[in-house]
């Protein structure tokens, strides 16, 4: 927990009960590879803190899987539109490593918000950060081409291949397996 405490506390020193508080809503649990933290049809009631461990987001177009995002340790996953609006999902959420991960319950991370009013400037700057990454993915599937959106995926997740399927990261960066192939070959 001691990770989920220093992550949160860089972004705003906690005090003793908010951390407390924190502790108290969260449950930590050892899932194995390819377990679903979500999927379609499901509301998202919780958001997660990943200790250890790989997620993907994907959904499913014509049966195709379409990789949206990856998070790794140290980072929060959820699925937003789901969680926020607590509405059905239409994404999976999938554990792609065996992991570790804190879950706080959408009810109980409206508590804290509530009891403790510091810890919006913390769930400010959390959706912050994730809403720029999402926006800078857009603006690359939009404006980049395969291999400058490539570079920057190498850049940013250097050991993605060691760790993610190929035709995951194809899907992601919107381009085919092959594509993908030819780009690795050529780098």
């Amino acid at each position: 927990m001691t990770q989920l405490i220093a992550f949160l506390n860089e972004l705003q020193p906690l005090s003793s009960p908010l951390q407390e508080a924190i502790l108290a809503a969260t449950v930590r649990t050892r899932l194995p590879a390819h377990h679903l933290l979500l999927k379609p049809g499901q509301v998202a009631r919780q958001v997660y803190f990943l200790e250890s461990g790989l997620v993907r987001g994907y959904t499913l177009l014509h049966g195709r899987e379409i990789s949206s995002w990856f998070m790794q340790q140290g980072d929060f996953v959820i699925s937003i539109l789901s969680f926020f609006t607590q509405q059905p999902s239409e994404e999976y959420l999938e554990l792609l490593e065996t992991g570790t991960v804190y879950a706080i319950h959408f009810d109980e991370l409206q508590r804290l918000y509530r009891e403790f009013p510091e810890f919006n400037f913390i769930g400010r700057k959390l959706i912050e950060k994730y809403y720029v990454l999402s926006e800078q993915r857009a603006q690359h599937l939009r404006s980049r081409t395969a291999a400058e959106r490539y570079e920057a995926l190498l850049r940013d997740f250097p050991t993605i291949f060691q760790r993610v399927a190929v035709q995951h990261i194809a899907s992601h960066l919107g381009m085919a397996p092959e594509t993908l192939s030819r780009l690795r070959r050529r780098y």
